[in-house]
């Protein structure tokens, strides 16, 4: 059983990423489950209390993610949905966890070990 949600939303070649106001670190929107709640549930949560304004198509789970991760030596336990829509206004609703939502390509920012892990397998770099 997976312990947080997070969200994998694409267009035009971006991806949605929120930065965390603790640390600075950009990450794939999302959170910790709470009692009693499906993955599928936190993820709308945790939305709503992150990006309000936001709407979002059908979500389907991409990966459910226990491990290890090699870089960082933190345990993952997420479920990744992937959204096939997704839009409105970045407005950010929970101020004291993220300062930031952006539509941006995701390389080139200091990204959390779960996300660095999210993009390595969903948008990896191609080669020249």
């Amino acid at each position: 059983m997976t312990k947080a949600s997070k969200l994998v939303a694409a267009k035009g070649g971006k991806v949605l990423l929120v930065r965390r106001r603790i640390d600075g670190r950009w990450m794939f929107p999302g959170g910790r489950k709470q009692a009693r709640e499906t993955a599928k549930d936190c993820l709308k949560r945790e939305i709503r209390e992150e990006l309000p304004k936001l709407k979002l198509g059908r979500l389907r789970l991409w990966k459910e993610v226990t491990a290890k991760n090699k870089r960082s030596g933190r345990k993952m336990s997420d479920a990744i949905f992937i959204a096939k829509h997704a839009k409105g206004r970045l407005e950010i609703g929970d101020k004291k966890e993220i300062d930031r939502a952006v539509w941006q390509k995701p390389y080139g920012l200091s990204l959390t070990p779960t996300s660095r892990y999210i993009r390595d397998q969903l948008f990896p770099r191609k080669a020249d």
